[in-house]
């Protein structure tokens, strides 16, 4: 869950005394509790842009776990004292364009000439593999750097005239995705992307989370996107948002609260 709050800033001025810094004092006590380094995890950030002023990025097991901390996160504020600005519900889930075992025999042999029989076919082979076993890991269960910049946006695949991604047949869109892939990867050290699923669950399809340790790298890998055929014709963007990763003292000094 990621979400997006605007302090209400005449209720906060009339807090009672020494109410602010216990609503800091039980934000850091309910991230110190979600650490870690995937479920249970919540992180917070300062929203860059006047969009909103509190940003929360949540990970849990499941929704009732995931609903709890949500609520428990509302429950560090005074009633009255935040606005939501903007919420996305989504799952880590696994892509159906996952490179498959088949998918790496045919490259070891119709691209790096690799004998099925051989010694050498069967040593990448295995590491094709394990590196398919941690993506999948990773989707599922990621662990994502704790990083200075935090985008995200909501997406979703067209569905207009000629240009409806699920009219489509699997193995167009598998190629399509492959290059679109290949795009991201080259952005590997510099961001550090996890794509969550939520047809049925928000308003939009997937959600991107971006982490980057500097702002330039989120607009280059946005940009060059923008020119692979999966978004220049079948993507469709709800609103961006980008934060700084702020623990609570941090972010209280940076809101002036």
């Amino acid at each position: 869950m990621h979400l997006f709050y605007r302090v209400d800033r005449p209720t906060w001025a009339v807090l009672a005394p020494g109410e602010s810094e216990r609503c800091r004092q039980r934000l850091e006590q309910l991230c110190a509790a979600n650490a870690n380094p995937s479920h249970p995890r919540l992180t917070t950030y300062a929203n860059v842009g006047a969009k909103a002023d509190f940003a929360f990025f949540l990970l849990a097991l499941g929704l009732a776990e995931l609903s709890q901390m949500h609520r428990d996160l509302e429950a560090c504020f005074p009633p009255g004292a935040l606005s939501k600005v903007f919420s996305y519900l989504s799952v880590t889930e696994l892509t159906e364009y996952t490179t498959t075992e088949e998918d790496h025999r045919r490259q070891l042999v119709e691209q790096e000439k690799l004998s099925p029989e051989s010694e050498a076919f069967q040593k990448r082979f295995t590491e094709l593999r394990e590196r398919t076993r941690q993506y999948e890991q990773y989707r599922l269960y990621p662990e994502m750097p704790d990083w200075e910049v935090m985008a995200f946006y909501p997406m979703s695949k067209r569905r207009a005239g000629a240009d409806n991604w699920y009219l489509l047949d699997f193995a167009a869109r598998k190629k399509l995705m492959g290059g679109h892939a290949r795009v991201g990867r080259k952005y590997s050290g510099r961001v550090s992307q996890l794509i969550t699923g939520s047809i049925g669950l928000d308003d939009w399809e997937w959600g991107v989370t971006l982490m980057a340790h500097q702002l330039d790298a989120l607009k280059e890998i946005v940009y060059e996107m923008r020119f692979d055929e999966v978004s220049a014709r079948y993507g469709d963007f709800g609103p961006f948002f980008i934060n700084m990763r702020l623990a609570p003292a941090d972010l209280w000094a940076h809101l002036r609260l």
